[in-house]
């Protein structure tokens, strides 16, 4: 035997536990890694999927300021101007009114407090509100019309008859954010071409409007 073997077994004994420790070290952070991933995916997914609050809704159009069509459906959308998650909300109301051509008066009522600064509410939500055409944007100063429509979650759009019975409530979005087909559009289209819905109420993801009525310029997307 060479008079150095003891000294490389040693060194090889050696080097195998340490290349060891790190795979077993690297392994255990990326099982760590992974982990946390999925615990974030969870909580965004849940997150995206939790419905908001939903008031007393009213069986025919309320005592509102709101002057309801009378030759056609009226769509009303409660809203925050600075909610992120309504944008899809309000996208999916452009999609509508393009594809109804006319056939419903619509209206988006952003809640604002009645102390707010003159541009509390200018948002890029607002502007792309008052962008779609038939759609005329109202400032709901403290949620006093939100109330009567029963509406507590940004998003909150309610579809009411010529004779001004309820026929949907609900969110036009499927998800918090979430742009794209869904059931709450599938069913105003419906209603307005006197067509018969899958369903007349959906759930509505998005900010909290009482809440929010009056919260500073860093809101967040919350229930």
């Amino acid at each position: 035997m060479p008079w150095n073997e003891p000294c490389l077994r040693k060194r090889r004994g050696f080097s195998l536990r340490q290349t060891t420790k790190r795979i077993l070290t690297t392994s255990l952070l990326a099982i760590g890694w992974v982990a946390v991933v999925a615990f974030g995916l969870r909580i965004l997914f849940q997150y995206e999927n939790t419905p908001g609050r939903i008031g007393a809704l009213p069986r025919a159009w309320p005592e509102s300021r709101i002057v309801p069509a009378t030759d056609r459906p009226t769509l009303v959308m409660l809203a925050h101007p600075r909610c992120p998650c309504t944008a899809a909300g309000v996208g999916e109301l452009a999609q509508i009114m393009a594809r109804l051509q006319g056939k419903v008066a619509a209206y988006v009522l952003f809640v604002t407090p009645k102390d707010a600064g003159r541009d509390w509410d200018d948002t890029s939500l607002r502007h792309s509100a008052e962008a779609i055409p038939g759609v005329t944007v109202v400032f709901d100063i403290d949620g006093a019309e939100a109330r009567r429509f029963g509406a507590e979650t940004s998003g909150h759009t309610l579809l009411f008859a010529k004779d001004g019975k309820l026929l949907f409530s609900g969110g036009i979005t499927g998800s918090r954010g979430h742009a794209g087909d869904n059931a709450g559009e599938r069913a105003i289209i419906s209603l307005v071409s006197n067509q018969t819905p899958p369903r007349t109420r959906t759930l509505v993801f998005g900010c909290a409007l009482a809440n929010r009525a009056v919260t500073g310029p860093n809101t967040v997307c919350l229930r």
